[in-house]
């Protein structure tokens, strides 16, 4: 039952029979047959067929939920067994908004020294991926930004707030100011993350507020693609400042504060909510509490035993 419950999620991931079987690494009339068969055991059709994938019924999407909660807490008692036999081993897949990035090595170098035995592969997405990842159980957590838009029922714990600053080379206009307004910020020759990026959509969302709307003259997914322009002195961002200063700015790069208003969006750890969860997000949001107590934040944010917040 488990491994059709598998070939069900995989399925309704891909939405084609031929790459769900290749996922789940067998034939894809092994694949099919699985299908049928949990169909058969259910009594219901769950897959709309033709001559290719057609979508999944009503009821199969109802059984797709229960699929995902049968195959998460299974994989919790295999990873709490192996925990058992072991200690804390294995490997976490993180899905990371492209701003916080350069921040994850706080969280996994301190993880990893004190259980070196579990791996990690941390992937740049966008925030609403990094959801739809952790509702389709490819990854184990992710960081996003946690009070901009919904994030549904997860596990969260804050690490640390954004602050935007304008990022430009000296020389260039407002280079010389100690502070600068969005509506100025939109006059100037900008590269800015792309539409899809929350990032981007919270810098449209203050120069709205602020009566202007940005004109990008050159949109990136990639931070570094970014960077190398402003390096140019042509082009100038819109940034976290610990973004900026992880990539080691020196004197011709200015980092100015954005004012009218000073804006902060908080970022942290998001896990789907469950209980218990896996020993290796368990230990993962054990980590990331002692990270975000270690940095200066409203404690408000978390509860009174620094527990995760739950968010719906």
């Amino acid at each position: 039952m488990i491994d059709k419950l598998e070939f069900f999620i995989a399925l309704a991931r891909q939405q084609h029979f031929g790459r769900a079987a290749e996922e789940c690494g067998v034939t894809q009339p092994t694949l099919s047959a699985g299908i049928r068969q949990l169909e058969e055991q259910l009594g219901v059709m769950l897959v709309q067929r033709g001559s290719r994938f057609l979508g999944l019924t009503p009821e199969g999407q109802r059984v797709l939920e229960w699929a995902r909660r049968i195959v998460g807490d299974t994989r919790t008692m295999r990873e709490e067994m192996r925990a058992a036999r072991r200690g804390l081993a294995g490997h976490i897949r993180l899905a990371v908004i492209p701003t916080a990035l350069a921040m994850v090595q706080k969280l996994t170098e301190p993880f990893q020294a004190r259980h070196p035995d579990v791996t990690f592969s941390v992937l740049s997405r966008t925030s609403l991926q990094v959801l739809s990842l952790l509702e389709n159980l490819e990854i184990d957590a992710g960081i996003t930004y946690l009070d901009n838009e919904p994030l549904g029922r997860v596990t969260s714990v804050p690490l640390y707030s954004e602050r935007y600053h304008l990022i430009t080379a000296v020389g260039a206009p407002l280079a010389d100011r100690d502070s600068v307004s969005w509506s100025e910020v939109a006059d100037l020759r900008l590269c800015l993350l792309t539409a899809d990026m929350q990032n981007r959509r919270i810098i449209n969302q203050h120069m709205t507020e602020a009566g202007v709307a940005p004109k990008p003259t050159l949109e990136s997914n990639s931070m570094i693609v970014l960077f190398s322009h402003i390096r140019t002195g042509k082009w100038a961002s819109v940034m976290p400042k610990n973004v900026a200063q992880s990539f080691g700015f020196g004197e011709e790069i200015r980092m100015i504060p954005i004012t009218s208003p000073e804006a902060e969006h908080l970022v942290g750890l998001v896990a789907t909510h469950r209980e218990p969860f896996t020993p290796l997000v368990s230990g993962l949001l054990h980590e990331a509490r002692l990270l975000s107590a270690s940095n200066a934040f409203d404690r408000n944010l978390l509860s009174n035993d620094g527990s995760a917040v739950l968010t719906s």
